[in-house]
C-alpha cells in the first residue's frame, strides 16, 4: 500500500493541499481560491470559514482514492501574521480574520512608539513595532467587537494565526508553532514563551493564547467525522511553520548566510542566521 505525507499550504489568496509519496514526488494536488474582503481603504480581511472550507476541500481533492492509513502525517504551512479569534466552545469566529497586509492598527503602533516601547519589544521579539504583526490586530478585535474582550478574559475566546485555526479544526488542539508565534509581537524568542508584560501592554489576555510548540512534533490526531477527510481520522498532525520559514528550509538554506526570496502576494527575503 502506497504511503504519503499531506502538506496543507494555506496562503493569502488560495489554499493548497499536496500529497507527497515516499520518494518526495507529488502524487496529487488540490487548490482553491477564496474571497478577499476590503471593508475600508488599507483594511484586508478573510472569512475564517472560507479559509477552512477552501483548505479542507483542497485536501479532500488531493485525497481522492486514498484509503485510511495511507497518509502517515500532515504538515501545515500558512500566511503568517493573519489573526483569527473564535469561540472556544462553538468554534464560531467572533470576527473576520484580519490579514497580515491590513493597516488599520497603524495609529496604535505609532502610539506604542511614542511611549518608547520600541527597544523593549525588539529585544524580546526581534521585531519592529508595526501593524503587520498579530498583536495589535488582536487588540483591535478586543476593543472593537462588542463583548469579545469580556469573553476573552473569561477564557471563552481563542486567538490563533492560520496554522492554529487549521490544527484546531483538525485535532481540537489549541497550539501555535514557534515560527508563527514569533510573528505576533507577543512572543519572547529567547525563552520561547509568551511575554506576559508585552501581553499586558497590548491588552491581550494570556488565556486566549495557544500553547507554543516546536515545528516538528505531534500536535494531535485528526478527529473522525470531518466531511471529505474521513480517511485522515487518527492521522497525526506533526509539522507546522510559517510559509517563509518553511520555504527557507524547503529550499535547503541549511548553512548560516544562505538566503532566499519568495515572490507571492508579497516579496520576502529570509536568511539563515545560524544559532544566534
Amino acid at each position: 500500500m502506497q504511503q504519503y505525507i499531506l502538506a496543507l499550504d494555506q496562503g493569502t489568496t488560495s489554499s493548497r493541499a499536496i500529497l507527497f509519496d515516499r520518494e518526495g514526488q507529488i502524487a496529487s494536488v488540490g487548490q482553491y481560491g477564496f474571497p478577499q474582503i476590503y471593508p475600508e481603504a488599507g483594511w484586508v480581511e478573510h472569512d475564517p470559514k472560507d479559509i477552512w472550507g477552501s483548505e479542507s476541500q483542497a485536501a479532500a481533492d488531493a485525497l481522492r482514492g486514498v484509503e485510511a492509513g495511507q497518509v502517515l502525517g500532515i504538515g501545515v504551512t500558512n500566511q503568517r501574521e493573519t489573526t483569527l479569534l473564535w469561540d472556544k466552545n462553538t468554534g464560531e469566529p467572533v470576527y473576520n480574520a484580519i490579514v497580515w497586509q491590513c493597516r488599520r492598527t497603524a495609529e496604535l503602533c505609532e502610539e506604542l512608539k511614542r511611549r518608547g516601547l520600541e527597544e523593549r519589544i525588539r529585544s524580546a521579539t526581534g521585531l519592529l513595532i508595526d501593524a503587520y504583526f498579530s498583536g495589535s490586530k488582536i487588540r483591535w478585535i478586543l476593543d472593537n467587537v462588542p463583548g469579545v474582550r469580556r469573553r476573552a478574559e473569561r477564557g471563552e475566546v481563542l486567538f490563533g494565526t492560520v496554522e492554529s485555526w487549521l490544527i484546531w479544526k483538525l485535532t481540537g488542539r489549541h497550539v501555535t508553532d514557534f515560527a508563527n508565534a514569533s510573528r505576533t509581537m507577543l512572543f519572547d524568542i529567547h525563552r520561547l514563551c509568551w511575554d506576559e508584560e508585552l501581553c499586558g501592554i497590548l491588552g491581550v489576555p494570556t488565556a486566549m493564547l495557544p500553547a507554543p510548540v516546536p515545528n516538528s512534533t505531534v500536535y494531535g490526531t485528526v478527529q473522525p467525522g470531518i466531511p471529505g477527510l474521513e480517511s485522515l481520522a487518527g492521522t497525526p498532525v506533526c509539522g507546522a511553520a510559517g510559509d517563509q520559514q518553511s520555504a527557507l528550509f524547503g529550499q535547503t538554506c541549511f548553512a548560516p548566510g544562505e538566503a532566499k526570496n519568495t515572490y507571492g502576494t508579497g516579496c520576502f527575503t529570509l536568511m539563515n542566521v545560524g544559532g544566534q
